[in-house]
C-alpha cells in the first residue's frame, strides 16, 4: 500500500502535541511556551494529569 494515506503520522503532527500544545495555550497564552510543551507531547499531558487537583493524582 503506497502512496498518500490519512495517517497522523504524516499530519507533521501527533495527537499528544495536539493536546500539549491546547493545554499549554489555555494556561500560559504563550506562543513558546505552546511550542516547548508541544515538543515533550505526551510526557507534558501526563504531568498536567498528575499535577492537576482532581486529576489523576488525586
Amino acid at each position: 500500500m503506497s502512496g498518500t494515506g490519512g495517517h497522523a503520522t504524516t499530519a507533521g503532527i501527533g495527537l499528544g502535541s495536539a493536546i500539549a500544545v491546547a493545554i499549554s495555550w489555555s494556561l500560559h497564552k504563550s506562543i513558546v511556551w505552546a511550542a516547548i510543551h508541544g515538543i515533550f507531547s505526551w510526557f507534558y499531558v501526563i504531568y498536567y494529569a498528575f499535577t492537576r487537583e482532581g486529576g489523576l493524582g488525586g
